[in-house]
């Protein structure tokens, strides 16, 4: 399948990397088909990734996985919430946190109140509202990387 898209151009896609989101993303409800594209340049060094929609190329957020920001990263969500995915394990749970990116890289941030939950086995997802009460919308990144670069050098 090809799918246009905005920052990736065209790009030949195979059904079963498509991800479907029942109730779409907050803000985004009409769009139910996305995928995870790298920015291939930057796989390696980069933990952001990129949710492109297959049915709006100009719909991409930048997502990355929560524990490359916090590591005991627990979100609380309602089972009814995400029992439509299937089965969730170890194994084929996927946890992506959206990306506020601003052109000063201090004032990044993650949403960490509302991740993006994937079942990597049924391709099925969800957005869900955590119940932590201490989970933010808008999680600094910079000053998270900051902390952690501290705590690695206290420890050598």
């Amino acid at each position: 399948m090809l799918v246009k898209t905005k920052y990736f151009g065209e790009i030949d896609l195979s059904e079963d990397k498509i991800l479907n989101f029942e109730n779409g993303l907050m803000g985004f409800e009409n769009f139910k088909k996305y995928t995870i594209l790298f920015d291939s340049e930057k796989e390696e060094d980069s933990h952001v990734m990129w949710l492109q929609s297959v049915e709006e190329q100009a719909l991409a957020l930048p997502v990355i996985n929560p524990f490359a920001v916090k590591e005991d990263y627990n979100p609380e969500v309602n089972d009814e919430l995400i029992r439509p995915l299937g089965d969730l394990n170890e194994e084929n749970l996927c946890i992506l946190l959206t990306m506020t990116v601003s052109s000063d890289v201090k004032k990044t941030t993650v949403n960490l109140k509302a991740p993006i939950i994937i079942n990597s086995d049924t391709n099925q997802g969800c957005q869900a509202i955590v119940e932590n009460p201490d989970y933010v919308v808008k999680y600094n990144v910079y000053d998270a990387v900051q902390q952690r670069k501290e705590k690695e050098a206290a420890s050598c």
